[in-house]
């Protein structure tokens, strides 16, 4: 079994806790590694190490910044079995999605690195003479990146790419459940040269670790992915240093589709937009809204792919859904189907743990639809991160518009329909920061994941996301006397 350690400065480290952390495997329900149980004080080594070792990497070149970075991409590349296999290990997701993750999370740092020559500022005419006013654009700091469990590389990756590029140098804390890939980039910093204090990789529970490293005036950054709640308290630590933060965080995704549209082709794109890695992506259909005039039809095609999607060993290729990530997570599948059939829901499939002895261990769940659902249900409202789908059947544009923005959420929404006027109505009255027309979720770098209400704030990707890794700074140049 084997064990991990800190990744501080450039060193592994055991924690002086003495403690260590059980990875549990998803599927088996088995320890199969172990990482440190870090303490607030080397949260502080680390942002220390960091804070030195930024004064000197912001002065090289970005390009020379990205030569580096692309040679970190490549060793994920070349390691891609590696680390897909350990996702599956620790995530329980399947071995097709995870290899999925690690090209993405090269792909990630490798878009960040394309920006290195983009770092623009701005030359503005003065109201005063022989004056100029120049705006640059410099990096933050320290940035702290918080990442979720459910595609725990891809967002360290994209939050270390433009962090770098920028500038800036990076305290990664990955969550306790799936911390092992993260954790094997720091092997692979060493490997390309990445100079040490740049990148730190930390372990440890979030209350005591996290509060230390949001709440330092060291961080002049924090970039998190995660729930809404953690968020908020997050937002709510750094307040004291007013330090900047970036928050992408739960969501409630209406999938709309109108009585013109593709019925084939949104059937498929609201199942992968559900079932996707069990249900555990931040942009997944979370309720379906189905036009009256089409629902019957559209709901048989939809709970026969339902019925018929395999549950099973993650690293089989024929498997097409993997376990939820932990016993809490399983949990709260089972009360979310049973308040949803005491408010008076249907199960019109699943609803309960999969029969069988490779289920008997593990924390799996069938894949779920609830029908005769109303919009007042706790299911309509309440954020699932699972393969729970409650479908609701509508009359008017009006209707389901009001349905779609009655949400404390506002990240993602998927429309399907052929008619460009409702298109554009969408486009105008839906609230929130990603809308899919005419096909299921999955945002690309070049864009900008933002999103509305309790989902977020300041947003990733793109050039607009590579923006909150930078700060500006002015200068009135008189250049007479």
């Amino acid at each position: 079994m084997k064990e991990y350690q800190l990744f501080i400065d450039g060193k592994w480290k055991t924690s002086t806790s003495g403690e260590t952390i059980d990875i549990v495997s998803p599927s088996t329900g088995e320890v199969f590694a172990k990482v440190q149980n870090g303490t607030p004080e080397e949260a502080i080594d680390a942002l220390n190490a960091a804070d030195k070792a930024q004064k000197e990497w912001k002065k090289i070149p970005a390009r020379k910044r990205a030569e580096l970075l692309y040679k970190l991409a490549n060793e994920i590349k070349e390691n891609a079995d590696f680390l897909a296999e350990l996702l599956v290990k620790e995530q329980g997701k399947l071995l097709k999605v995870a290899k999925g993750e690690v090209a993405v999370t090269a792909s990630f740092i490798e878009y960040a690195c394309e920006g290195a020559r983009r770092i623009e500022g701005d030359i503005i005419p003065s109201d005063n003479p022989d004056e100029q006013i120049w705006i640059q654009k410099v990096p933050r700091g320290v940035v702290v990146a918080i990442t979720a469990w459910n595609f725990p590389l891809a967002l360290a990756g994209r939050k270390l790419g433009p962090a770098l590029i920028a500038g800036n140098t990076i305290v990664i804390k990955p969550t306790s459940e799936t911390p092992l890939a993260t954790l094997e980039l720091g092997a692979l910093a060493n490997k390309v040269g990445i100079p040490p204090g740049v990148i730190n990789i930390l372990t440890g529970p979030g209350r005591a670790m996290g509060n230390t490293l949001v709440e330092s005036p060291i961080t002049k950054m924090v970039t998190m992915t995660g729930s809404t709640p953690v968020g908020q308290q997050i937002a709510r630590n750094a307040a004291q240093n007013l330090t900047h933060v970036q928050l992408e965080l739960g969501g409630k995704a209406p999938f709309i589709v109108f009585e013109d549209a593709d019925i084939d082709a949104a059937v498929a794109s609201a199942l992968h937009s559900r079932f996707d890695n069990c249900g555990q992506v931040c942009t997944c259909n979370e309720r379906l809204y189905v036009h009256e005039d089409i629902y019957d039809v559209f709901i048989k095609k939809f709970i026969d792919k339902v019925k018929a999607i395999k549950i099973g060993d993650p690293m089989l290729e024929d498997t097409d859904m993997g376990p939820k990530v932990n016993a809490s997570e399983l949990k709260n599948m089972e009360h979310l189907v049973a308040v949803s059939i005491k408010e008076g829901a249907t199960i019109a499939t699943g609803g309960k743990k999969p029969e069988g002895d490779q289920f008997k261990n593990g924390y799996w769940f069938e894949p779920t639809v609830l029908t005769n659902v109303s919009q007042d249900m706790t299911i309509v409202h309440e954020e699932s991160f699972g393969p729970i789908l409650p479908v609701l059947k509508f009359k008017t544009f009006d209707e389901v518009i009001g349905y779609a923005n009655d949400c404390e959420y506002g990240l993602a929404a998927m429309v399907f329909t052929n008619d460009m006027n409702t298109i554009m109505k969408c486009n105008d009255e839906l609230e929130f920061g990603e809308i899919y027309v005419n096909r299921g979720h999955g945002e690309q770098h070049q864009g900008f994941h933002n999103g509305y209400k309790l989902s977020g704030s300041g947003g990733e990707d793109g050039k607009y996301g590579f923006e909150q890794y930078l700060e500006k700074k002015t200068f009135y140049l008189k250049f007479k006397s």
